[in-house]
């Protein structure tokens, strides 16, 4: 059984950074495509980022590139998700995810089979 365990999220203000964790058990990160996704209220849930199996290859979508990287800790078992220079519009609950199907970095939420319960980010004004 997978499961996904986020934590780092809270209370952010424009400009702040701030590091996700997503714990992986029942699968092994060095062989899994993991991926980063948020949801703001009222809003579908959208793609951040996401690394391939071999953790050679990442991407983002175009609203997070420059502020935004994914990474793994093969060790721990671990991906994060490094936000930085934050603004308003980036408000959501992110979720982790995972797939056992194929080798990149998909970008479609349909792709993805296993998902944790998500950790906020709301900004404070």
């Amino acid at each position: 059984q997978v499961q996904l365990v986020e934590s780092g999220g809270g209370s952010v203000q424009a400009g702040d950074s701030l590091r996700l964790s997503c714990a992986v058990s029942g699968r092994t990160v060095s062989s899994t495509p993991m991926g980063w996704f948020r949801q703001a209220p009222g809003k579908e849930r959208e793609f951040v980022c996401a690394i391939s199996w071999s953790g050679y290859s990442s991407n983002g979508a175009d609203s997070v590139q420059g502020r935004f990287t994914i990474s793994r800790d093969n060790a721990k078992n671990t991906v994060y998700l490094q936000m930085n220079s934050l603004k308003p519009a980036d408000t959501a609950v992110y979720y982790c995810a995972a797939t056992t199907s194929g080798s990149s970095s998909s970008s479609e939420v349909t792709a993805y089979q296993y998902w944790g319960q998500g950790t906020q980010v709301p900004f404070s004004s």
